[in-house]
């Protein structure tokens, strides 16, 4: 697995790291808060080890900020050198899955990230249509392996079209999936159905998104449909 260590004490995120390498897993690090919360939020993680009292950006606000704004489901194992209750309830409260008491043993530390990892595994949903995958949990979508530079909006309707596919959502279903009863301006779902087919299947051989026109849309996952169309 892949993790990340947040952790300001050069010596304690190296010794983690050596272990964890000689675990078999991959490591990056992050000696301060927001460096922590950048790699935590543009890059793919199985895990990460969390300090809280970080240079920067503590390591509760980091959690709040991945969690909430940021939509992340990423396990996190807390580290902390105070051993108090209202850390610790606070910790859980903002969407940690795991606390450490400062000093533990490496041993410990291996044992609760495989349990969390295992667990966030469990709550984990891939969608996966032919070679694309979008991961509910991380919100990360790829096709061949590739991460898709996709915004909020593009990753609205890529999830509501892979859930549909191979079945066709009109426009109207579309509409009211993403914006409810008050859709804006008709342009609008164009515009962005148009940024999404840009990122998704420009650069591929193989379309995946499919316009019926004065209908609606869908994605492909069988060769044998018949070529999508562009707007």
């Amino acid at each position: 697995m892949r993790v990340l260590i947040i952790e300001d004490n050069g010596d304690l995120a190296g010794n983690i790291g050596d272990y964890l390498e000689l675990s078999g897993h991959t490591v990056d690090f992050a000696f301060d808060g927001v460096v922590g919360l950048h790699l935590a939020v543009t890059e793919t993680y199985d895990a990460l080890i969390l300090d809280l009292m970080l240079p920067g950006l503590d390591g509760f606000t980091l959690c709040r900020r991945l969690r909430e704004r940021a939509g992340s489901e990423v396990p996190i194992l807390m580290l902390t050198a105070r051993d108090t209750l209202d850390d610790k309830l606070k910790g859980f409260d903002l969407g940690a899955d795991d606390y450490l008491i400062k000093p533990f043993a490496l041993e410990e530390l291996g044992a609760r990230l495989a349990a969390i990892v295992k667990r966030g595994q469990s709550r984990r949903r891939v969608l996966a249509v032919a070679d694309l995958e979008l991961d509910l949990g991380t919100r990360i979508a790829r096709r061949q392996g590739k991460v898709l530079d996709l915004n909020r909006m593009g990753l609205r309707l890529l999830r509501e079209l892979m859930q549909a596919s191979p079945n066709l959502l009109t426009r109207d279903d579309l509409e009211n999936r993403i914006w409810g009863d008050e859709p804006p301006d008709s342009n609008a779902l164009r515009t962005h159905i148009y940024n999404l087919r840009r990122v998704l299947d420009r650069p591929y051989d193989r379309p995946l998104l499919e316009t019926v026109h004065g209908v609606g849309y869908r994605l492909r996952g069988s060769q044998d449909d018949s070529p999508g169309r562009s707007e």
